[in-house]
């Protein structure tokens, strides 16, 4: 993998294979890149895009429109390639303006501009890298990363640079989080791929656009390679517990290896464990007297073979989503038992593979990597945001407020429907069973190119919407009394999303234990850091999960800035601690919960979701938009803060 920000590489590619790629890339990509390599404004005046749209890399241009936009970009790319392919020079701020309006297809606001312009980068600056700390000070400043996910590999690398001496615990053997654990067939993200990754670490050679497990892992364990990041990590390591000593202002670390158990310690903590992290295993009566293989799909046990075999799938969705389709057509009969129908979002390129002329542009044409990013990042950032948000005074004369919450939310809930009923056809029966009874995004939407319902059309798979009441010996018995035989069980039943940082044990200020304070209300100041807990901070805190656009890896990059400013001030100032003022850190809780509130996703039809606690309160995910969020991060208000100094 190589990391190309502007310059491209230089290249001698033949002018006929070079069109041939012309007639794969994105052309509103590719005229963006045309105007940098040219410096001709042109290329975006004479040609407009019809729209933009999530995971639509096209602009709904005409095929005249794509044609001419071809001819007119070889013979420029052609005479740029035989002046040796020099990097192009800046463009004029009030240009690069007009660009971003027009790769948007609307104005780009002043609030999201300091955002784009950092997800763009177009000088290679990696703008949200930290400065380095004075050696003499930051190597004794002993820091542990708890997890090595995406966002434990982030921070270990941020605390590198930042010359930050720290040592990060994994459970597993290796890097990715849910990507080293979720092996099971057909997993794969769902999130454009080249917007889920790091900003300063963009991938050109993604083999999908949505890539598959393995392809995933490889890619953080390059990661962790190209930074030298190995070294720092112990592996099948379990941090057990964590305990503040206010006497020495260190933390006392309990792991656990195969090894044994030894405590280490740390100045600061970073909790990289993430919100899917811990199977939900449910409890049906019988499930131990099961004479078959049954397992978790975080856990799939690939010494059974299940060809020929039948197979129950308790639960569909997100990883169910994505293991029905893998394994209909092996298995002798699929039974699928699903609590709730998903809304799906309609993306027809959700299995396609990168055809070779995109890797091409990503990798010679200066800058197209950069605004292919953008053209997913812009219409997945906030959009989702303004289907999810409450209008108290929409009413709908047809479906009332089951229906939907808002004009925006409704047009969602009617395309997500006519993606569904022209998939399903003349089926009554099957579309009562797979057309969902709540408003649209009210809980995770998810990504379907047709699989999902074309498998559930399939004669040796059955769709199963009553609650299952136990198992037995020989297989699952629903509420109604009915029974299926079966030779293997798989619980695609999700995780304990809303039960953070467990089964970890934090004990902060005055013997505080951090589940106690939380009970079932996770709270974190900017979802980082929580009064009574000096020194502790956390990357994928309560609060910051994403539900409505955005990438995950984009959120956890401003969370490790901010983490790094404030490592930055206890390491420069020598301050023993530091910790967030319960009045900031109840303000931020009760006006996140305020805007949750005003969201589908605390909708009361939306009976089942990982969202949602015991109580059916939403304390895990964000409602913020992500200009909003950045903002609040981008510069701490040390006013916030209780600082100890040193003695």
């Amino acid at each position: 993998m190589t990391r190309t920000f502007h310059a491209g590489a230089r290249f001698s590619t033949p002018t006929s294979q070079i069109a041939e790629a012309l007639e794969q890339v994105s052309i509103p990509t590719l005229l963006l890149t045309m105007v940098h390599i040219t410096g001709d404004p042109a290329f975006i005046r004479d040609f407009a895009q019809a729209g933009l749209f999530l995971n639509e890399v096209q602009g709904f241009m005409s095929e005249e429109d794509k044609a001419r936009a071809r001819a007119a970009a070889l013979p420029a790319i052609v005479e740029f390639r035989d002046r040796g392919c020099p990097t192009p020079p800046p463009l004029p701020p009030a240009l690069l303006k007009e660009m971003l309006d027009w790769a948007a297809a609307e104005p780009v606001d002043d609030d999201n501009m300091a955002l784009v312009l950092e997800e763009l980068d177009l000088d290679g600056a990696d703008p949200r890298r930290p400065a380095a700390l004075d050696p003499s000070r930051a190597e004794k400043f002993r820091v542990i990363v708890i997890g090595c996910g995406e966002s434990g590999v982030l921070a270990g690398l941020r605390l590198r640079q930042a010359g930050v001496s720290f040592e990060i615990i994994e459970k597993n053997g290796g890097p990715g989080g849910t990507w080293w654990e979720n092996t099971y067939p057909g997993a794969r993200v769902d999130v454009a791929n080249h917007l889920y990754c790091y900003s300063f670490e963009p991938s050109n050679h993604w083999r999908h656009f949505f890539a598959e497990q393995p392809e995933l892992a490889a890619y953080f364990d390059d990661v962790m390679n190209r930074h030298e990041l190995h070294s720092h990590t112990r592996w099948n390591t379990e941090v057990l517990a964590a305990t503040w000593d206010e006497s020495t202002a260190m933390w006392a670390v309990t792991v656990r290896s195969g090894a044994g158990t030894e405590t280490l310690y740390a100045h600061a903590i970073i909790s990289a464990v993430g919100q899917l992290n811990r199977p939900n295993m449910p409890d049906f009566p019988g499930q131990a007297t099961f004479s078959g293989p049954s397992f978790h799909s975080s856990a799939w046990d690939h010494s059974v073979d299940l060809s020929g075999k039948r197979v129950a799938l308790i639960g569909a969705g997100a990883s169910g989503f994505q293991i029905a389709p893998a394994i209909a057509d092996t298995v002798d009969r699929l039974d699928i038992f699903q609590r709730t129908a998903q809304w799906m979002f309609p993306n027809p390129a959700y299995h396609d593979a990168v055809p070779d002329g995109v890797r091409w542009a990503m990798e010679h044409l200066p800058y197209y990597a950069r605004w292919y990013r953008f053209l997913l990042m812009w219409p997945g950032a906030d959009k989702g945001l303004d289907a999810a948000r409450v209008d108290p005074g929409y009413t709908d004369q047809d479906g009332g407020t089951d229906y939907a919450v808002s004009e925006v939310n409704a047009l969602a809930r009617m395309m997500f429907t006519d993606w569904i009923t022209t998939q399903v056809g003349d089926d009554p029966a099957l579309l009562e069973k797979v057309l969902p009874d709540y408003p649209a995004t009210g809980k995770r939407t998810l990504q379907d190119n047709g699989s999902w319902l074309s498998t559930l059309r399939r004669r040796n798979v059955n769709l199963i919407r009553t609650p299952v009441r136990e198992v037995t010996p020989r297989g699952v018995v629903t509420e109604d009394g009915l029974a299926f035989d079966t030779d293997v069980i798989v619980y695609a039943t999700g995780f304990r999303a809303t039960e953070v940082l467990t089964p970890m044990t934090v004990t902060g200020r005055d013997a505080a234990d951090l589940h106690t304070e939380w009970g079932t209300r996770p709270f974190a100041y900017l979802g980082i850091t929580v009064p009574k807990f000096p020194n502790f901070f956390m990357i994928y805190g309560p609060g910051t999960h994403l539900a409505h656009g955005g990438s995950l890896i984009m959120h956890s990059e401003l969370e490790m800035r901010y983490i790094n400013a404030c490592i930055e001030r206890l390491v420069s100032t020598g301050a023993r601690s530091m910790e967030p003022l319960a009045g900031p850190t109840e303000a931020w809780h009760r006006r996140t919960q305020e805007k949750i509130k005003q969201t589908v996703w605390a909708h009361p039809s939306v009976k089942h979701s990982y969202f949602k606690n015991p109580d059916g309160e939403i304390h895990t995910v964000s409602p913020w938009r992500l200009c909003e969020y950045r903002a609040a991060l981008q510069d701490p208000d040390w006013s916030h803060f209780h600082l100890v100094e040193e003695a």
